[in-house]
């Protein structure tokens, strides 16, 4: 879907040249190392564990809370178990759980960056990563021996200890066979290489398909920081099912020198090539591809759900309350962009000569203070004002 809104477009080298000097500086969340050398020596390479990446790091909910989240139609849980040698999984909402006393089960809530403020800032400071890379925050509670069995994921991770401990087995092995009929995808033949117990505030970062396997030593949770990597059969499946709406071949099959058919069912070759020579001519542009994809990559998930305000205000009480307090993203608002492409919740506009820098700066800090919103084109803040009434962004507090 494509709407025209007018903004601005123009360079922005003090918040650029500030944000890559912050870049270059060693983070304890990364144990005291730059971001950009963790990218070079580990992302997608080895494993690195991170003692006390978070010093002093308590649960941002708690148990509670957690299986208060898992109840919601809103929200994406799974519970998983163990028993007599047999791995079993659910899918929530869940209205119930396994008492505190069974051992081994596991419960999963993926996304509580969608519903939870701390748990999104959280998830933020991972921001080195792109945003079309960072996926959500999911939080496992596991009971005594609770665990998923041992696995591997087709991205990154980080493994951020909350509460309790963690045993981490970990391995490079190349034998990725999984265990057949099983709910999950249980690795077959797991060879572990290197033990780490994990204890509030340590982290650990494993590249796609590094063989782990986690297992609660009493209660525990335990924070996955997730990232996108979609297949490439699924992009080119959403990328055909894209294009299908700007695709324009005029015309209709015709045969006007036909020849008496010898054989009734064969496709002839006059057919194949007239329809080949049809299709070859459907081409795409890296406009094409850009816009799909910065639609694709702030696609709301499927259970997300926006709730706009129940009474909102007029336009222009909107405008008057956002330019003196400003406004800021909602947590499920998706806001990505690329050259004069503005991408927001599966939703993109092409950027003209203005305002550019109130947008980007929305979309990079995911909030706009008074005075950048009042210095913004009419065109700009009336998209602000359908934004607000959509529930895609809310007015800041005074």
């Amino acid at each position: 879907m494509h709407r025209d809104y007018t903004c601005l477009v123009t360079d922005w080298p003090g918040a650029y040249n500030a944000y890559m000097k912050k870049l270059s500086q060693a983070l304890p969340l990364l144990g005291g190392i730059t971001p950009e050398q963790f990218l070079s020596e580990y992302w997608h390479k080895k494993p690195l564990l991170i003692r006390q990446a978070i010093p002093g790091f308590a649960p941002l909910l708690d148990k509670d809370a957690l299986f208060g989240l898992a109840s919601q139609e809103d929200a994406e849980s799974r519970l998983i178990s163990f028993f007599k040698q047999h791995w079993e999984m659910k899918n929530g909402p869940f209205q119930q759980l396994p008492v505190k006393e069974k051992k081994d089960w596991t419960l999963l809530v993926q996304g509580v960056n969608l519903h939870h403020k701390e748990a999104d800032a959280l998830l933020r400071q991972f921001r080195f990563i792109p945003d079309a890379r960072l996926d959500d925050l999911m939080i496992s509670y596991a009971a005594d021996g609770g665990g998923v069995g041992p696995h591997f994921d087709s991205y990154d991770v980080f493994l951020l200890q909350a509460h309790g401990q963690r045993r981490w087995k970990i391995s490079a092995q190349k034998d990725l066979s999984l265990v057949e009929g099983m709910p999950l995808k249980v690795l077959r033949n797991f060879k572990p290489e290197q033990e780490f117990v994990l204890e509030p505030g340590d982290m650990l970062y494993l590249p796609p398909h590094y063989a782990h396997d986690g297992v609660a030593i009493g209660e525990c949770m335990t924070y996955s920081i997730g990232f996108r990597s979609p297949s490439y059969q699924e992009l080119g499946e959403s990328f055909l099912h894209f294009m299908s709406d700007s695709i324009a071949l005029p015309g209709r099959y015709a045969d006007p020198d036909l020849k008496p058919a010898a054989h009734p069912a064969e496709i002839s070759a006059a057919m194949l090539s007239d329809v080949s020579a049809q299709l070859a001519k459907i081409k795409f542009t890296d406009d094409d591809i850009t816009i799909f994809l910065g639609e694709y990559l702030s696609e709301p998930k499927r259970n997300v759900i926006f709730n706009g305000p129940e009474k909102p205000l007029t336009p222009k009480r909107f405008s008057q309350a956002a330019g003196k307090n400003g406004v800021s993203l909602s947590l499920q608002t998706q806001m990505l962009y690329r050259g004069k492409h503005v991408f927001i919740n599966g939703e993109s506009f092409a950027v003209g000569k203005e305002d550019k820098i109130a947008l980007l700066k929305l979309a990079n800090d995911r909030y706009l203070d008074g005075d950048a919103v009042a210095s913004a084109s009419v065109d700009v803040q009336e998209a602000l004002c359908t934004w607000y009434e959509d529930g895609w962004l809310q007015l800041n507090s005074k």
